[in-house]
C-alpha cells in the first residue's frame, strides 16, 4: 500500500506530499553542503580530510567535548562520531585527554591544525551567507523562518522518539 493511499481528504494527500518533498529536500541539501566542503577542500589542497570530519571540527570549534556530548546535542550518530573523532585525533586536528572523573571517557578539542581547518569551513560559510544576501536569495527574515520552521520539526521528531517507547 503507498503512502498516498493510506491518506484520506485532498487536503492530507497535498500536505503528506509537500512533507515528502521536504523531507528529500533535507536530505538532499545535507548530502550537497558535505558535496560544498568537499570541492572548497579540493580547491585549497586540502585531501586527507573529509567533508564530515570538517563539519566535525567546525562544529566543536573552541569547545572541549566528549563523543557522548556531540551525540546527546543530536549532531553524530554513536559509531561514526567515535569512528571521525579518533582519524582527526590520529591525523593531528584534536587533542585528547582522558576524563579525570570517568576514566572511559575522553574529552577532545582542536589543535592549531584543527582550528585551520575550522577557520577554512567558517570562511566557507561567510562567504555563502554574504552571496545569499547580495543575490537576493535569502533575507535576513527568510532565513529566520527557515530556521523556525526547522526548529518546529526537530522539536516534534525529538517528541516522537521520546514519547513513543
Amino acid at each position: 500500500m503507498s503512502i498516498h493511499a493510506s491518506v484520506g481528504s485532498t487536503s492530507e494527500k497535498g500536505f503528506m506530499i509537500g512533507y515528502l518533498d521536504s523531507l528529500a529536500l533535507v536530505e538532499r541539501l545535507h548530502r550537497l553542503l558535505l558535496d560544498v566542503i568537499k570541492d572548497e577542500f579540493e580547491r585549497v589542497g586540502i585531501l586527507d580530510i573529509n567533508a564530515v570530519q570538517a563539519l566535525l571540527l567546525f562544529n566543536i570549534g573552541d569547545n572541549e567535548v566528549t563523543a557522548g556530548e556531540l551525540k546527546s546535542r543530536g549532531y553524530y550518530q554513536g559509531s561514526n562520531v567515535s569512528y571521525n573523532l579518533k582519524k582527526l585525533v590520529d591525523m593531528g586536528y584534536m587533542h585528547h585527554q582522558r576524563c579525570e572523573i570517568d576514566r572511559r571517557s575522553v574529552r577532545v578539542r582542536l589543535t592549531q591544525k584543527g582550528r585551520e581547518i575550522r577557520d577554512i569551513v567558517n570562511g566557507l560559510f561567510e562567504r555563502h551567507a554574504e552571496g545569499l544576501q547580495s543575490k537576493g536569495v535569502l533575507n535576513p527574515e527568510g532565513i529566520e523562518s527557515i530556521t523556525f520552521a526547522l526548529k518546529r520539526v526537530e522539536r516534534y521528531w525529538t517528541d516522537q522518539i521520546r514519547y513513543i517507547y
